[in-house]
């Protein structure tokens, strides 16, 4: 029987089987790379995080190696500031399985480091650009009130304006040694502003040239996100004396 190639019937059959084709190959690639996304997300997960303690320009295998020296642990606190979850040396366990903060402050990722001997904190923060989401890693200083390093990247900025925040480690390196908190770690006092409005270089930074709402973005994501911090390092604090 001679099939008819141009009748509707056959085009139709013929296009829901392609479909079908195609959808299993798709699947069956994306289960095969999988793996190898996940450990790519991992590592410039690891990468950030390194950049945020001022450690840079590392191969992938140096990276991992130096990621599990430097993590004593990747805790997972709550709003309280109480430890919820006390994580592992090496920091993959808890913390950093974490995608997010969430906006109810009941899981917030701490990374405890040790660097050159000496304590630092490392936070994440998320916040809004121009055209989309803006992250980034604080390292606070074993004083719990002053930035040791900062690493900051986005899903959609403008490249030369709004991207310098990820592509400019000059300006990144800016954040190193400004106040975080007020004396008695209250608020937030650690801003980004233009140029002619820096009023008080211990606490305020640069913002990026031509890239007003982005900067502002950036100093909106420190505030919201630092603030959620305050208890835990408060606790912190009262402990070490």
């Amino acid at each position: 029987m001679k099939i008819n190639t141009n009748s509707n019937k056959y085009i139709i059959t013929y296009s829901g089987v392609m479909v079908v084709i195609v959808a299993f190959v798709l699947a069956f690639v994306y289960q095969s790379l999988k793996s190898l996304q996940d450990a790519n997300v991992a590592l410039d997960k690891k990468k950030q995080i390194l950049a945020a303690l001022n450690i840079h320009d590392l191969t992938n295998e140096d990276a991992s190696a130096q990621y599990a020296k430097v993590v004593e642990a990747d805790r997972i606190v709550d709003g309280s500031g109480k430890v919820i979850d006390a994580g592992m040396p090496g920091g993959e366990k808890a913390a950093f399985a974490m995608n997010s903060i969430p906006a109810d402050k009941s899981r917030l990722p701490v990374y405890l480091c040790n660097v050159d001997g000496k304590r630092k904190y490392v936070v994440p923060v998320y916040g809004m650009g121009l055209w989309g989401t803006i992250w980034g890693y604080v390292a606070v200083n074993e004083d719990m009130k002053t930035i040791y390093g900062a690493y900051f990247d986005h899903a959609s900025e403008t490249a030369g304006l709004g991207a310098e925040i990820k592509d400019s480690r000059a300006w990144q390196q800016q954040f190193a040694g400004k106040r975080i908190y007020d004396e008695n770690r209250t608020s937030v006092v650690l801003a980004v502003k233009k140029k002619n409005e820096v009023k008080d270089t211990t606490c305020e930074c640069d913002a990026v040239t031509g890239a007003t709402l982005t900067s502002d973005g950036v100093s909106k994501m420190l505030e919201s996100g630092l603030l959620m911090y305050i208890p835990f390092f408060q606790q912190e604090c009262n402990q070490t004396k």
